[in-house]
């Protein structure tokens, strides 16, 4: 018996250590998925390096609470599926939103961001947003700017001065 209690409390700490070690953590509610819908989903997850696991809610809800995330508990009903990552804030949303859009079976219900419990509105709103290659891309952009330009303008002095010379 004494066996049992320490496998749960054992599954209790590995959930309490993914929520706090996690920068975005997403609970997606699963059913009416077909195996081969979640087996893609799991795919894509796995690429992005996104842990994608299924664990009751009791033991979910305690580590939640032991992680001063109780919030998260409301959410806690029904077959549910917990997206954890440690990298990338965006991906988990970005990902799990993307599918639900192409597969109406999947529901987000929250998550965790940096720590803070999200609805799943908030959810959305950061799948919403570029990945962090693409914000990236767009900072490098906007510093490149002013260099270009400032070449653009001496090639034209110069080509007018070309000009004005022949």
């Amino acid at each position: 018996m004494s066996s049992a209690i320490e496998l749960k409390q054992q599954i209790v700490d590995e959930i309490a250590g993914k929520l706090k070690a996690s920068v975005s953590t997403v609970v997606v509610d699963y059913r009416g998925l077909s195996v081969a819908e979640l087996t893609e989903l799991r795919k894509q997850l796995r690429e992005a390096g996104v842990e994608f696991k299924v664990y009751k809610n009791s033991m979910t809800r305690r580590a939640a609470e032991a992680v001063e995330l109780a919030g998260l508990n409301d959410a806690l009903t029904g077959p549910n599926a917990i997206a954890f990552s440690t990298e990338d804030v965006v991906a988990p949303a970005k990902i799990l939103n993307d599918f639900a859009k192409k597969h109406e079976a999947l529901e987000l219900k929250a998550g965790v961001i940096e720590g803070n419990v999200a609805t799943a509105e908030e959810i959305t709103a950061l799948a919403a947003l570029p990945s962090r290659e693409g914000l990236l891309s767009m900072l490098l952009s906007v510093l490149q700017a002013p260099i270009r330009n400032l070449a653009l303008v001496t090639k034209a002095v110069a080509e007018q001065k070309e000009e004005q010379g022949a």
